[in-house]
């Protein structure tokens, strides 16, 4: 099967200003009004170009078609897909100006989807990001042979091109995220498994908490430098606040002086939990600034120092805060770090510059070394039922992950809290649904007054009815409340919902008709029985699944290359069935599914995570004839798996980034 190219442009500058999952959207939007208005001229754009993200919003038609005019003397010029893209970024640029809002860096710690409107890079934060990539990564069996990485070079962009750093990088994030037996593991690899492991990687990225809306395979393969820092910043920072939570450090209880601060703890994305623990160790030391951020309040290193002499007296230099130069007292502060034990993420010039993410990281990565917390908890026994009661089912993580994986403006960490204002219901309905939600009704955040939330959650509601969902005795109020029980039982029906609405949409299969549960299962049990498997499944609940083997037939079935079988135990204990569960899961993300469920949930055999994998997989399987027949017929689409492994559950909801 031929290498996957990509969506290419004769210009390589133009080139370079999308990345595939842009450009697969605007060609989208440019076939769409061809299709609507047959040949399209300078003329057409103003009117046709209103779907489109910031222009549509930002400028009138009258404005679009007045810029246009004194860019161009001729609007009854043909447009072809490549002025329409040069027409593009300059009606971007000018809404931009408008609004005056400058292009975000993406080689930031970021929540957002990666940006390609900047392309500039920081070359601290590239060098912080391969030091730690040197220091978890440097004794690993395979990568040793190109570690270390020298820093000050550009050799990262080159060693991440074929997915195994990146692979590996995450499980060292989250462990046993990715299955190693599921990644291809050679010196030389041809481009069809690149784009597998690139494939397997952003899949298993979101499933970490990842944002990943703008990055597609073909970014890694061309070592895109903005977006593969980006992705990289966000699966270290993953990795470095994973301890910041009352269930992997309950000494964090100390933070706080009773129950119902327990609870507001609990509640706070983990950023906001490091700040809270930092101010609590500077109040300890005697420093009397508060710390609200981690660049601006601590460029003078002043709240570094007293930090580091409470944790670590042993190592406390008593000139370090008689000290003028903050340039002087940065280089103390990392000399004392040095001595600790802790490794460094910054230069004494970062911490005066006051860069957020390499501070965020060099607190994170202290707090990892030394917390200084008593070891004796208070409230024990109260701390244990609040964790039963936060981690309430893995299902709330599959559905936090899912919401950020569709790139809406809030970064869910709590979903309990988050969903609160209804903001992020709506948009998620809005991209599910389009046309759905009444935006002039509702109230964007920040949102001080509760009646504002309270009116965006009656129209989630009110939304949700329409969609048929079942929601008896269910009011906005409930979810402005917090109702863990009603906002998960919303959740899954808008999930399932968006998963059905997909499947319907290929209507070369479905004709158009609704899609139930019973034909997604009868779909799997077909091509397995006409595969040649030998396992079936009798409801999404049925326990022989719990040994992986069907899911892996299945896999098999839609793509024979898949599977390796000499890697599939018999299941026959609970070992063997977690490790056929975890490899499942590996498979299906590199062949392109995007899920969010973890191996518990297959040899617990939990019935609407089994649904959501067997949907997503039915989802990648007939969407692949298409995708193939099509790129083969326009416009130098080059047809494979890969465009299709960006095309997922998710995707299909979160390419309406640039609509």
């Amino acid at each position: 099967m031929a290498a996957y190219v990509g969506i290419l442009v004769s210009d390589p500058w133009l080139q370079n200003q999308f990345t595939q999952v842009e450009l697969r959207s605007l060609k989208s939007h440019f076939h769409l009004m061809r299709r609507e208005s047959g040949p399209l001229t300078l003329a057409d754009l103003p009117s046709k170009m209103s779907k489109l993200k910031v222009i549509g919003e930002s400028l009138t038609e009258d404005e679009r078609e007045a810029f246009l005019r004194s860019l161009y003397k001729n609007l009854k010029d043909e447009v072809d897909f490549e002025l329409f893209l040069r027409v593009y970024l300059k009606l971007h640029a000018h809404a931009s100006a408008k609004l005056d809002t400058p292009a975000k860096n993406s080689s930031a710690f970021l929540k957002a989807a990666a940006t390609t409107l900047l392309h500039t890079i920081s070359q601290s934060e590239k060098a912080s990001y391969v030091a730690h990539i040197n220091n978890y990564l440097g004794e690993d069996k395979f990568l040793k042979q190109y570690l270390p990485i020298d820093p000050s070079a550009n050799g990262l962009f080159e060693i991440v091109k074929d997915g195994i750093l990146l692979c590996k990088l995450i499980n060292v994030a989250v462990p046993g995220t990715i299955d190693e037996r599921a990644i291809n593991m050679k010196r030389m690899l041809n481009p069809w498994e690149r784009i597998e492991n690139h494939t397997l990687c952003l899949n298993s990225a979101k499933a970490i908490g990842c944002t990943v809306v703008n990055i597609g395979t073909q970014d890694i393969i061309e070592g895109r430098r903005h977006l593969v820092l980006g992705l990289i910043a966000q699966i270290i920072k993953i990795q470095l606040l994973a301890d910041l939570n009352l269930k992997k450090t309950p000494q964090l209880v100390e933070l706080v002086d009773n129950s119902e601060d327990v609870e507001e703890l609990m509640s706070l994305p983990p950023e906001k939990i490091l700040l809270r623990w930092m101010n609590f160790q500077l109040k300890k030391a005697g420093h009397k600034k508060i710390v609200t951020n981690f660049s601006s309040d601590i460029k003078d290193g002043e709240a570094y120092a007293y930090l580091l002499n409470v944790l670590a007296p042993e190592h406390s230099n008593p000139f370090i805060l008689t000290v003028n130069d903050p340039l002087e007292r940065a280089k103390l502060v990392l000399e004392h770090a040095d001595k600790m034990g802790c490794k460094r993420y910054l230069t004494a010039k970062d911490i005066v510059e006051g860069l957020p993410s390499l501070n965020l990281a060099f607190v994170a990565h202290i707090f990892q070394h030394r917390n200084g917390l008593s070891t004796r908890t208070k409230q024990i026994s109260f701390l244990e039922t609040l964790l039963d009661d936060a981690q309430i089912s893995r299902e709330e993580r599959a559905f936090r992950f899912w919401l950020n994986s569709l790139g809406n403006s809030t970064y869910i960490d709590n979903i309990f809290e988050d969903v609160r204002n209804g903001w992020v219901l709506l948009e998620t309905l809005g991209k599910v649904s389009p046309g759905i939600v009444n935006w002039k009704i509702a109230n964007k955040p920040p949102i001080k007054l509760p009646f504002k939330k309270v009116e965006n959650c009656n129209q989630v509601v009110k939304v949700g009815k329409q969609l048929k969902f079942s929601l008896v005795n269910i009011a906005g109020n409930d979810i402005v409340q917090g109702n863990k029980k009603l906002i998960l039982a919303y959740l899954w029906q808008l999930m399932r919902y968006n998963m059905l609405q997909l499947l319907k949409n290929l209507r070369f299969h479905s004709h158009g008709k609704e899609i139930t549960d019973i034909d997604i299962r009868e779909w799997a049990n077909s091509l397995v029985r006409n595969s040649g498997g030998h396992t079936h499944m009798d409801s999404f609940k049925d326990r022989s699944l719990s040994d992986g083997i069907f899911f892996l037939e299945l896999l098999s079935a839609v793509q024979p290359r898949a599977v390796n079988w000499n890697l599939v135990t018999k299941g026959q204990n609970e070992e063997e069935k977690k490790m056929n569960a975890s490899y499942v899961i590996s498979i299906a993300r590199k062949l392109g599914c995007s899920i969010f469920l973890l191996p518990e949930d297959i040899t617990e055999v939990n019935q609407k995570m089994i649904l959501t994998l067997t949907a997503s997989i039915m989802y990648w399987s007939l969407n692949q004839p298409v995708e193939e027949k099509a790129s083969s017929s326009s416009d130098s689409e080059n047809g494979s798996h890969s465009e299709t492994s960006n095309s997922t559950l998710d995707d299909a909801a979160s390419e309406s980034s640039l609509e």
